[in-house]
């Protein structure tokens, strides 16, 4: 438990942490990659990408539905420990193509890397103690960061009840999208450059 405490600061500021990558992509414009017929489907779809990782992950989570929380097994959770995570990594370099400032995806990928990593040694020190012995195996057979393979038993696990949780899960991330509004804005309003 002792890891715990030197990250609950940056635990409770995680989604205030990206703030600072994102305004840079608003108000710089320096080398931006004016290539819209590509740019913009591929960030939108890279975007994308990060949007349905979360909603998956929350189909099996429910994080942010009212629903009593269990230890989470299957779905992604069954190759990965941290899809939200990385669903979230996967939006911010979408973010960061939509913006046009392709040479800041590195920079925003370590800083995504960097911001997390301190993030999960909360996480998992805080759900160790909460759940024990089972949250330790999980740790010892799921990787943190890169999918390993699902087994058959955990992508069963709660697929119908996770089927059930789609339409909540898919209204509880819905907020993903408003961090589209302001890079339309940048690019629809030529006053902003």
């Amino acid at each position: 438990m002792q890891m715990k405490e030197p990250y609950r600061a940056i635990y409770k500021i995680r989604g205030i942490l990206m703030v600072p990558p994102f305004l840079f992509l608003l108000f710089v414009f320096f080398r931006e990659t004016e290539q819209d017929n590509i740019i913009w489907p591929a960030g939108l779809a890279i975007f994308g990408i990060g949007v349905l990782l979360r909603v998956w992950a929350q189909t099996h989570l429910h994080y942010r539905l009212k629903v009593r929380k269990t230890l989470t097994t299957t779905g992604p959770y069954a190759c990965i420990r941290n899809p939200i995570y990385v669903g979230n990594t996967v939006m911010m370099l979408g973010l960061t193509v939509l913006s046009e400032l392709l040479w800041f995806l590195p920079v925003m990928f370590f800083w995504c890397v960097i911001v997390y990593s301190l993030v999960v040694r909360r996480e998992e020190a805080h759900l160790l103690g909460k759940y024990g012995e089972p949250y330790a195996e999980y740790l010892r057979k799921v990787p943190r960061w890169m999918p390993g393979v699902m087994t058959d038993r955990n992508r069963a696990g709660r697929s119908r009840q996770g089927r059930s949780f789609l339409w909540p899960s898919i209204v509880a991330e819905l907020h993903c999208f408003l961090w589209l509004i302001p890079l339309v804005a940048k690019e629809v309003f030529p006053v902003w450059h």
